[in-house]
């Protein structure tokens, strides 16, 4: 009997007055969903998030790219950098995704991971914390956990820092915000890698370490 194809989805997703135009990806028989938060001045059409995303898929995790910021909001933070750091604007939209994963028929009955870039991270954080019955799962890329503040306390979710051997300012916040946590986590460090792994292979690995920690997290809450 052949298998179910992969469906891929427009979606648009209510945020207060914004409405956030994203791409819901739904491999065969998931084993979860991964909702991306983009990093500063990104958007869901990041490269590196893309290709994560790819990687999450043939793990068979479902995935949702989505933008934080509306068009003419984008259009704005470019000429102004005014959205890129409002870290609790972040968090909003990201927390009303979650809400929608959960309440759409195609990913109501999935686990949901967070997968955040840069000050994505902390996005991802603050959504954890809010979502403690939602979100299963945390990833973090060259993120900014510290500035999740007093959220960090709050997270149950497992969360997973990987940083780049080479940004050595970066280690050092994630150690600090790591301090903080106290649910299950851990500190992992690509060798050789810059902040946006953009060496040969280190996206890759980022891939692999991303996808275990997903599907052993998700498979475990969807049990």
């Amino acid at each position: 009997m052949p298998m179910s194809p992969v469906q891929i989805l427009d979606v648009a997703i209510p945020s207060g007055r914004a409405l956030l135009q994203g791409s819901l990806v739904m491999p065969p028989n998931a084993l979860g969903i991964v909702a991306f938060a983009h990093g500063s001045g990104s958007s869901r059409f990041s490269r590196r998030n893309q290709r994560v995303a790819q990687f999450l898929n043939q793990a068979k995790l479902a995935t949702l790219l989505f933008d934080l910021l509306t068009a003419e909001e984008n259009t704005r933070d470019l000429a102004t950098a005014e959205y890129r750091f409002d870290i609790p604007l972040l968090a909003r939209r990201l927390t009303s995704a979650v809400d929608w994963l959960g309440n759409e028929t195609v990913s109501r009955s999935l686990a949901v991971g967070l997968f955040g870039a840069s000050t994505g991270a902390a996005a991802a954080l603050i959504t954890a914390a809010d979502r403690p019955h939602s979100v299963a799962a945390v990833v973090s890329r060259g993120g900014r956990p510290d500035l999740a503040g007093e959220a960090l306390g709050r997270v149950r979710a497992p969360t997973l820092l990987i940083v780049g051997g080479w940004d050595t300012d970066v280690i050092a916040l994630n150690e600090r915000a790591a301090q903080r946590l106290s649910c299950e986590h851990r500190i992992t460090i690509v060798p050789e890698a810059t902040h946006l792994f953009e060496e040969p292979g280190k996206l890759d690995e980022v891939s692999r370490l991303a996808s275990a920690w997903f599907v052993r997290c998700l498979s475990a809450a969807g049990a």
